[in-house]
C-alpha cells in the first residue's frame, strides 16, 4: 500500500475533543476510520463526518487488552488520541497515559502494524514532578519501546470549540469578579488550534511525517498565562480582576478545588503551571513542528471569537464586535 492510499485507522480516543478532530481530518483525506472507544453508542455523532460506512464505532477499554487488539485487527494504521487532564474513578493518569499507551502500542506490534501515531504534550518529561507529565514520557516511551517507527506528537494547550482551557476560565469569568493568576501567571503558552494537530496527525497517518520522530506543535503566539486571560476577557467583553496567586496559596486552593466532581484546578496542574509550555529551539531547528510538515497555524484571534461569544453578557445574542 502507497503512503497515501486510504488506509483503514483505528483511532483510540475518537470521541473525545482531539480525537473527533482527528477522526474528521482523516475522513476527508479518504480513510476508513475506526473509533475505539468504551461506549460506542455515545460515540455515534461522528458518523456524519464522512460518507455512509466511512466511519463506525467499536467498544474497546484500554485495560483489557484482548479488547485492544480487536481494534487493532485489520488495521493499517492506529492512532492514539487517549488523555485526561484529571483522575477521576479508576481513570488515573498512569492507566490511561503510561499503562494505556503500553497496551495500544504493543498490540499494534503484535498486529504488524508499525503506522502508530501518538498524541502526547510539551512538558513531557520522566523528570518532572507532575504526574500528568511523568506518565505522558513514560506512554512515549513504551510506545517507541514497542514500535520504533512511531510518531509522537507533543502539542501545547490546544484551543478549539470544545476545548477546556479558555471555555473553562470563560465560564468561570461569568459567576466570579476575580481570576486567578497561578504563580503571577508568568508562565508561557503557545496555543495550537486542535484543526492543526489534526491536520498533523492525518499527514503522519498518510506518510508525509518522519517516521520515530516527536513533533511539537505550537501556534503562532507564545503569550503568558496573564495575556492569555485578558485575550479572553476582551472576547467576551467582561471586566475581572485578575489576581496574582503564589504557587503556595495555588496548592492550598487546588487541595480543595480537585475534590469537585469536574476539579477547576488541581495539584497537579499547579505543577505544571511552574513550566513554560512552548516549542522547544531543537524541534524548531530540526523541523519537527507544525511549520516543518507544512501547515500554517490558525491564530488564537481568528478562532477564539467564534465559540467564545457565548460567553458575553447576553450571549450569542450580543451583537459581535471586532476584536
Amino acid at each position: 500500500m502507497a503512503a497515501n492510499d486510504p488506509k483503514l485507522v483505528t483511532v483510540f480516543g475518537g470521541s473525545g475533543f482531539v480525537g473527533r478532530h482527528i477522526v474528521r481530518a482523516l475522513a476527508r483525506r479518504g480513510h476508513r476510520v475506526r473509533v475505539a472507544v468504551r461506549r460506542p453508542d455515545l460515540a455515534n455523532f461522528l458518523q456524519p463526518i464522512g460518507a455512509v460506512g466511512q466511519i463506525h464505532a467499536v467498544q474497546a477499554n484500554l485495560r483489557y487488552p484482548d479488547s485492544v487488539a480487536r481494534a487493532i485487527e485489520g488495521a493499517d494504521a492506529v492512532v492514539n488520541a487517549v488523555g485526561i487532564l484529571y483522575e477521576s474513578g479508576k481513570q488515573r493518569f498512569g492507566a490511561v497515559q503510561a499503562t494505556g499507551a503500553k497496551a495500544i502500542a504493543e498490540a499494534a506490534k503484535a498486529a504488524g502494524v508499525t503506522d502508530l501515531v501518538h498524541i502526547s504534550a510539551i512538558g513531557a518529561d520522566a523528570g518532572s514532578k507532575s504526574d500528568y507529565a511523568k506518565t505522558k514520557a513514560a506512554g512515549e516511551k513504551a510506545v517507541f519501546n514497542a514500535v520504533p517507527e512511531a510518531i509522537v506528537l507533543r502539542p501545547s494547550i490546544v484551543f478549539g470549540p470544545e476545548d477546556d482551557f479558555f471555555n473553562r476560565f470563560a465560564a468561570m469569568a461569568r459567576i466570579s469578579p476575580v481570576l486567578p493568576l497561578i504563580g503571577g501567571g508568568h508562565t508561557r503558552f503557545q496555543p495550537v488550534f486542535v484543526g492543526d494537530v489534526a491536520a498533523a496527525a492525518a499527514m503522519a497517518v498518510s506518510g508525509e511525517a518522519t517516521s520515530g520522530a516527536v513533533y511539537e506543535l505550537g501556534g503562532p503566539q507564545v503569550l503568558t498565562f496573564a495575556e492569555l486571560m485578558e485575550m479572553m476577557l476582551k472576547i467576551i467583553d467582561r471586566k475581572r480582576l485578575l489576581l496574582p496567586v503564589p504557587l503556595i496559596g495555588a496548592k492550598l486552593t487546588a487541595r480543595v478545588l480537585e475534590l469537585l466532581p469536574k476539579p477547576l484546578l488541581t495539584c497537579d496542574q499547579v505543577l505544571m503551571l511552574q513550566n513554560d509550555n512552548v516549542v522547544g529551539e531543537a524541534a524548531i531547528a530540526e523541523g519537527r513542528t507544525l511549520a516543518g510538515l507544512g501547515i500554517t497555524p490558525e491564530t488564537l484571534a481568528a478562532e477564539l471569537p467564534s465559540y467564545l461569544y457565548r460567553f458575553r453578557a447576553r450571549g450569542q445574542f450580543e451583537a459581535r464586535r471586532s476584536v
